[in-house]
């Protein structure tokens, strides 16, 4: 089979990261398949903040916790107060994915090159996890302030980010696959 096809079956979202460190020059791999992804009329409209700071990561967790804890969803509310629930999953790494507010198909290129960033780390052995509630740490007062801490730069907005680090272990079962989800015509 195809080495890309192989690395797309291969991939799971690993919530169980080692502490290490993630070498220089993996994550400028991974981070160089992120710029090559498509979009559309080749904008590129994103920006990466590439965080490896523990205390930065855990901040950024704390203020998501405390924002889905005040949030009116039960579910939020359950994992916020959750002692040992961290956004990230205590990875070594996390990359904010921001889309430009001025493009609009900015969510889905950026989309695309968190794609590319997860399947980049998955060939080197790298684990991944998309996670969306990070966006919690934006609301409130301190939202703004926190973009320019981050070197998001004016005119881009937080979408996506990716928990990164070296997988606890391999064995990640595969989860069933809805097969009834293709028309051909």
């Amino acid at each position: 089979m195809n080495n890309i096809l192989e690395v797309i079956k291969k991939r799971r979202s690993v919530r169980m990261f080692k502490p290490d460190r993630v070498k220089k020059e993996d994550l400028e791999a991974v981070m160089e398949a992120a710029i090559y992804a498509p979009s559309a009329r080749n904008l590129q409209p994103w920006h990466f903040t590439v965080i490896t700071d523990d205390k930065l990561i855990n901040e950024l967790s704390s203020l998501a916790k405390a924002a889905m804890a005040a949030d009116h969803n039960s579910l939020y509310q359950r994992r916020a107060a959750d002692a040992n629930f961290h956004v990230f999953h205590h990875a070594p790494v996390v990359i904010i994915v921001s889309g430009a507010e001025s493009s609009p198909w900015a969510q889905a290129d950026c989309a695309a090159a968190t794609q590319n960033i997860m399947l980049a780390a998955e060939a080197l052995g790298i684990g991944t996890c998309w996670v969306n509630l990070f966006l919690f740490a934006f609301r409130g007062e301190g939202g703004e302030a926190l973009l320019g801490r981050l070197g998001i730069p004016e005119g881009y907005r937080p979408l996506y980010s990716i928990a990164l680090g070296y997988k606890a272990h391999d064995n990640w079962p595969v989860p069933p696959r809805k097969k009834d989800c293709i028309n051909y015509l």
